[in-house]
């Protein structure tokens, strides 16, 4: 359903939902959508405020909280949306399953356009990547249907990179004219840190990982090699929690590695001064169809930084680097060699890399790329 051509060429935007903006994900797209629509409006009810990772929400407290944060949401932002001003278009941000079910609805009752940031698949993260159940258990099946019924009263609906897109159109039968990919991105402002204090040529090579320790990481595969007598070679620092967190505390416990060090949580802000300190960092190393499928926020938070990279190959990362380039080392997953590998090559040649990396990759994903990816979407959307 569109709007008057007229009125194509310059869509009134809303932002519509419960959409986390603890995640940089839903952070960028609010500001390039305002670059859109310097006018956008926003209609939001905060529900996952402090939730990092909600595969791990523990305890009945926690639980209760979201829940009861939930049930207030819906009736709140139903009224509100009853006297919102005139719009084209409303966009639902990540996560937004709930939203699409019980709010755009309403919208698509008034003839408005709805593009769905789906971001991921539910679904697919849930019942294949970590493997919290059965694929046919009922809770699989119902956030099966969810997620397909959401599909459907979409517009468009949006991933994170076309292998991504491809694998909902799979899994929900969603046509690939209804599809689309933006990139995730990276927050410049965070991601530009001071360089680091300089160290001698011969000094041991830091080696950085953060995240969520969640199974499309592949942490044993870092893991692995930092305990290898290889990896000795160099100084790693581990940094974060979640699911797979004290499997791996425990690893790292019963191991002789004074070279590794173990790091909880670092607050989203001091992260550009861990990567600072680094001489090259780590992406994701995971086996799973969805590692292959994502391009996660760290491998975007190097990249703009200009920082030396090791992940793993993937269509989802050649879907960003086609070419090798200078300072990105892509190499096979769950693999602690070729990661050894990677680093030593690192090590021999990082006094010849440029003093800059990445300026290609980065303007790929940079904020006026991403604000017209966005741009396009909506107009593919007000178009169909």
């Amino acid at each position: 359903m569109g709007v008057p051509t007229s009125d194509r060429s310059a869509p009134r935007l809303l932002l519509l939902g419960t959409y986390d903006l603890g995640k940089p994900r839903t952070r960028l797209l609010r500001q390039c959508l305002r670059a859109i629509d310097p006018d956008l409006r926003e209609l939001h009810f905060g529900v996952w405020q402090g939730v990092e990772d909600k595969s791990v929400l523990r305890g009945i407290g926690p639980r209760l909280a979201v829940g009861i944060k939930l049930l207030l949401a819906y009736p709140v932002l139903a009224l509100r949306y009853l006297f919102v001003g005139r719009h084209d278009v409303v966009v639902v941000g990540y996560m937004g399953l709930f939203d699409m079910l019980l709010l755009a609805p309403m919208a698509r009752l008034r003839g408005k356009v709805v593009v769905w940031d789906a971001f991921l698949s539910i679904y697919d993260t849930y019942a294949r990547d970590r493997g919290m159940g059965a694929e046919q258990g009922m809770s699989a099946r119902l956030l099966h249907w969810m997620e397909r019924t959401a599909c459907r009263v979409a517009s468009r609906v949006v991933l994170d990179t076309r292998a991504h897109a491809a694998l909902m159109g799979d899994l929900h039968g969603v046509p690939p004219g209804k599809l689309d990919a933006v990139l995730v991105g990276a927050e410049e402002g965070v991601f530009a840190p001071p360089p680091a204090a300089p160290r001698a040529a011969d000094s041991p090579v830091e080696v950085l990982f953060y995240g969520q320790f969640i199974p499309l990481h592949g942490i044993d595969t870092i893991i692995d090699a930092a305990l290898d007598p290889r990896g000795r070679a160099f100084r790693w620092t581990v940094v974060g929690q979640g699911q797979e967190a004290v499997r791996i505390d425990a690893r790292l416990a019963a191991a002789d590695a004074p070279h590794v060090h173990r790091i909880a949580w670092v607050d989203y802000a001091r992260l550009g001064e861990e990567m600072a300190q680094a001489d090259i960092c780590l992406g994701i190393f995971g086996t799973s169809d969805k590692a292959a499928r994502v391009i996660p926020n760290k491998v975007y938070q190097a990249l703009v930084v200009g920082k030396p990279l090791v992940t793993r190959d993937s269509p989802a990362m050649r879907e960003l680097a086609q070419d090798d380039a200078p300072g990105l080392y892509l190499v096979p997953p769950a693999d602690p060699a070729a990661l050894l590998a990677a680093l030593e090559r690192f090590a021999g040649e990082r006094a010849a890399l440029p003093a800059e990396l990445h300026g290609q990759l980065q303007r790929a994903f940079a904020f006026p790329a991403l604000v017209e990816q966005w741009r396009g979407v909506i107009a593919r959307a007000m178009a169909a």
